[in-house]
């Protein structure tokens, strides 16, 4: 079994929606050791990876995930019901996972659908989602890549633990993202780990209030986190604890200020003892109850 002290801190590009020079110096300083590549759909197609790489290698802070895009749903969604849209999805990804392994990431990120999606639906778009996977797998793992399924609210496929263990029966070489925000239904994140277990090579820490996705810190929600980190243990768990946190607070929270990369040491600091990090900032209940997600 791992010991969550030994895991190494990350944090998504999505706090800063860039990275750049001040991005990498920022981490570096702060002692974030992992950065997951994740930025606005339109920023892919300009990013000069070879530079990017270079950054890395100068900070000191391992590119060790990259999210593939997954908007707007009209021109990227591999679970589409379209099979040109499908297809096209899916010549973007494997062009992108070259990008990653450009960066030097081994694990990339992608969401298993776009959304709504209607009941009755989710059978074939299962079924596409699980072909465009199998299409996905070997390429990624040509490039030195695992190809990471995420678990996704709402509609989205992916929305708890049976649903990412068909998508990954697909192929082998298969892994998941958890999620620790996304799950909206009866199962909680501690029972998704505790389900996929070994499959799981990165983590999306974030906590939210049960009612929708929401990217609070941990300790400003409702997870229970020593649950959550014991079920990671159990699994064997190996990778970082990989915030995907904006900086900027969202409309549902307030806080005294926003967030630094140094409040993310902190906090991941309590995870790694299995304490319930302190709250840094407050739900507005108002705010919350008017978006939160009706099942």
């Amino acid at each position: 079994m791992t010991d969550a002290k030994n895991w190494k801190l990350g944090l998504s590009s999505c706090s800063t929606r860039r990275v750049d020079e001040d991005t990498f110096a920022a981490y570096a300083a702060a002692g974030i050791e992992i950065l997951e590549v994740s930025l606005p759909p339109e920023r892919y197609a300009d990013t000069d990876w070879t530079a990017v790489r270079a950054l890395s290698e100068r900070y000191g802070v391992t590119v060790r995930s990259f999210h593939l895009p997954y908007s707007p749903f009209e021109r990227n969604n591999i679970a589409s019901p379209d099979e040109d849209l499908r297809r096209s999805t899916v010549a973007l990804h494997r062009q992108l996972l070259r990008a990653a392994a450009a960066v030097g990431a081994t694990v990339a990120v992608i969401h298993p659908s776009g959304e709504p999606n209607e009941p009755g639906e989710r059978p074939r778009l299962m079924e596409a989602a699980r072909r465009s996977l199998a299409e996905l797998a070997p390429a990624a793992e040509a490039l030195g890549i695992s190809l990471a399924v995420e678990d996704l609210p709402r509609t989205c496929l992916g929305r708890g633990s049976d649903e990412i263990l068909a998508l990954l029966s697909a192929d082998s070489r298969l892994r998941a993202c958890f999620d620790t925000n996304h799950l909206l239904g009866d199962e909680r994140p501690e029972d998704f780990a505790r389900a996929v277990g070994s499959r799981i090579v990165t983590v999306h820490v974030s906590d939210y209030d049960f009612r929708n996705e929401r990217h609070w810190l941990p300790g400003e929600g409702k997870n229970d986190w020593p649950a959550i980190i014991s079920a990671l243990e159990a699994a064997d768990y190996a990778g970082p604890l990989l915030y995907e946190v904006p900086l900027a607070a969202p409309d549902s929270i307030r806080r005294p200020r926003p967030l630094v990369p140094a409040d993310f040491a902190l906090n991941r600091a309590a995870l790694a003892e299995k304490r319930v990090p302190p709250p840094f900032g407050v739900p507005d209940e108002a705010v919350c109850r008017e978006s939160g997600w009706t099942r």
